[in-house]
């Protein structure tokens, strides 16, 4: 073993102890550090309150008087809290989050030092702009950025800094960041969905979308991380054999959590509730140490921040424990990448659950109407919705093994396939009351209280309905929740205006009634949606065959995937929901491709700079080592020598081989990553770092592998998949 190696495992085991207090009931402190609800009927005059309340639940606008109040009590609240700084906290086109950080200090004029926040620094600020994604909306010397309130998400204190969730646009009003597009298409998911409840409870006035996300990462020693430049600089491993041992055995995953993973996640959970992120579940995932959280559900837009929030808490907690958390979506070759599930449903203010089935008929038809829908929307849009889990990271995981594959598909189980199956079979027009009676016999009797069991699980569906909701398999781990929430909600807003215009039609129109007429619309769906319902295996070739011949896209890389954006009828779905501009869109497809560009071209440079800086060199190391011994036997035994260094002049002959193919391999991907930089149009550049600069990756990857099973652990600088992987 190396020294690097053995120093970064000693480290782990001298660590200092945590001193985290994990005791006590988390109600107690759950939402501690969030000025919520509780705080603001605290910390706010009454007026101030039903102002702010009448901006989530409404989207009141907030007036200046008001909005003075609220930032005079919301200051209080975190200056009693420990607070120094505050900060708008926002989601640009990085994927990530931002802030920048001001002192609640401020000088009077006549020099005395006071604690100021105001409406105005509580409603809008302005950072600088110039060096975000934009897509060309605005040039690099055009700084100016505003970020606003978004009320709905509440306010909480990170460390010393109250942090203000806030929506990020241009000068010019163009959005520039994940949650305004968000917060469009909930709204008009609200709008569209409250429309089509009222027709079976006319006490509805608001529909929310649910999110409840499964966030799966890795944890690996941090010492040893940090001697992996690829782990640091890419978030996955570019070369590295597989270990012995890796997942074949079933036994990591439900196991034992291993204690010092357990004791991160203690911590973890500590400051999750505190500032009021739901956390619950948390077990051993398939590979080794892999794992997963998940919450209780939330909001969508709430469940957004809470997630991206969580992802920054984890890198905190994790440097704490000497642990580097790894949320790429493959960082190990040949074991299970990770994913960040989906899992949407849509809730009314009267308490119901859309997508949970029913006991009468009209609650059993409510549920079919939305189920439907969803079905017939993702039928519609599926390469659409496709593009919203699109990545680099991405590509490496979508079908491979342990995730759904690039086709969109839906798995709604045996049972419901054939109520649906029933349905399509009744005749079109008015039902007789034999048919009327028969039917809401057969969907109240085939459709229980609870689905949850009365299907097996399909792993390999993208889009899998699990009794009471619909989970989002392929989304990426480490991408943010925003995008398919984006484009989910806004193609079922779509969707449902168009079912409520044409139920609407068939009862003025054909004088149907409105059982019947919901029922005659859902049967035409039914069927027209038939080919996006898959219960098989979708990772078999013949599914990829049967996909093809039902027309359904099979984008397998980011490229491919991003291309439905800038259509025409997808550039006027967006502006007929309200969600983004034409100018909108095009600037986050430009985005998308350049955040793709860079990422392969950074691992090229990382590939490029291992083969020569740490691979070559530990070869030649213990190439020169074998040289020396087989002199040294020559000395020894003169001619006879071959015969007792035969070994070793194998094991020299296969150094230089490899060596020789890693660096033409190399060589040659640089020279196609520098023919691609030179590219100006941005589909080319991506096109080509797509197909020909990462098509010499696995070739490296190949030759290098070879030589690390071939080389001496002491002479090889790189921590090994053995070491990464099963660190406790």
């Amino acid at each position: 073993m190396s020294k690097i190696r053995y120093e970064a495992i000693q480290e782990s085991y001298n660590r200092e102890k945590i001193a985290d207090r994990h005791e006590g009931r988390r109600s107690e402190f759950f939402g501690s550090h969030v000025f919520n609800e509780s705080r603001m009927r605290q910390f706010l005059t009454k007026e101030a309150f039903e102002s702010v309340k009448g901006a989530m639940n409404s989207g009141n606008k907030i007036d200046r008087k008001m909005a003075d109040q609220v930032a005079e009590g919301m200051k209080s609240w975190a200056i009693s809290m420990g607070a120094t700084h505050y900060t708008h906290w926002f989601q640009p086109l990085t994927g990530a989050t931002a802030e920048k950080h001001d002192a609640f200090f401020d000088m009077d004029y006549d020099g005395r030092a006071l604690e100021k926040f105001g409406g105005g620094q509580l409603v809008q600020q302005e950072p600088d702009a110039s060096s975000f994604p934009s897509g060309g909306i605005r040039n690099t010397f055009e700084a100016r950025g505003y970020t606003a309130w978004d009320p709905t998400s509440p306010a909480f204190l990170y460390g010393d800094t109250l942090c203000i969730p806030t929506i990020f646009v241009a000068y010019t009003g163009e959005a520039l960041d994940n949650k305004a597009p968000l917060l469009r298409a909930l709204s008009a998911v609200d709008e569209a969905a409250t429309a089509v409840a009222k027709y079976f409870d006319k006490n509805v006035s608001k529909v929310t979308a649910t999110l409840g996300w499964e966030q799966e990462y890795f944890l690996v020693d941090k010492a040893l991380a940090n001697s992996r430049p690829d782990l640091l600089l890419t978030g996955r491993t570019l070369v590295g054999h597989l270990a012995a041992k890796g997942q074949q055995l079933d036994d990591h995953y439900f196991g034992v959590i291993p204690k010092r993973a357990l004791e991160f996640m203690k911590s973890l959970e500590l400051e999750c509730m505190k500032l009021g992120i739901p956390v619950k579940t948390r077990h051993n995932e398939v590979a080794p140490n892999q794992f997963e959280l998940a919450p209780v559900f939330e909001e969508a837009n709430l469940a957004v921040d809470h997630n991206l929030l969580l992802m920054d808490v984890m890198d905190k907690v994790a440097d704490r424990h000497n642990f580097k958390v790894l949320f790429h979506e493959k960082p190990f070759a040949g074991i299970n990448g990770s994913g960040k599930h989906n899992n949407w449903s849509l809730a009314t203010d009267t308490g119901t659950n859309l997508l949970s089935p029913g006991t009468t008929p009209m609650k059993n038809l409510q549920f079919l109407t939305f189920f439907v829908n969803t079905i017939k929307a993702v039928d519609s849009y599926e390469e659409l919705l496709r593009s919203s889990i699109a990545s680099a990271s991405n590509d490496h995981r979508l079908g491979a093994n342990e995730a759904p594959p690039a086709i969109l598909s839906i798995f709604i189980g045996t049972q419901l396939s054939a109520v649906l199956d029933e349905l399509e079979g009744v005749s079109q027009g008015k039902l007789s009351p034999e048919e009327k009676t028969e039917l809401k016999l057969n969907v109240v009797g085939k459709i229980p209280d609870v689905l949850l069991d009365n299907t097996d699980r399909n792993r390999t569906s993208p889009f899998a309905f699990t009794g009471n909701k619909f989970e989002m398999r392929g989304v990426g781990s480490k991408s943010s929740c925003a995008k398919p929430m984006t484009i989910l909600n806004m193609i079922m807003a779509k969707q449902l205006r168009l079912f409520k215009k044409e139920v609407d039609s068939l009862i003025k129109k054909k004088k149907l009634k409105k059982d019947e007429a919901i029922f005659n619309v859902l049967r035409e769906y039914i069927k027209s949606s038939k080919r996006i319902r898959f219960d098989g295996d979708g990772y078999s070739d013949e599914w990829e065959k049967e996909a093809e011949r039902r027309k359904l896209s099979n984008n397998k890389t980011t490229p491919a995937a991003l291309e439905v954006l800038t259509r025409k009828e997808t550039l006027d779905l967006f502006d007929e929901i309200g969600v983004m501009s034409e100018t909108e869109v095009r600037a986050r497809h430009e985005v998308e491709l350049e955040t793709y560009i860079f990422q392969i071209q950074i691992e090229g440079r990382v590939f490029t700079e291992l083969v020569y800086n740490n691979i070559i060199p530990s070869a030649v190391e213990y190439q020169n080592k074998l040289i020396r011994n087989v002199t040294g036997l020559k000395e020894i035994y003169g001619a006879a020598h071959k015969k007792v260094s035969e070994g070793q002049l194998e094991i020299i002959e296969k150094i230089g081989e490899h060596i020789a193919e890693l660096k033409k391999h190399t060589d040659a991907m640089t020279d196609a990553r520098r023919r691609a930089n030179t590219m100006e149009d941005i589909h080319k550049k991506a096109d080509a770092y797509c197909n020909t600069v990462r098509g010499y990756f696995d070739d490296i990857r190949y030759h290098s592998d070879r030589l690390e099973r071939i080389i001496e652990d002491k002479s090889w600088s790189l921590a090994k998949y053995r070491e990464l992987l099963f660190t406790r």
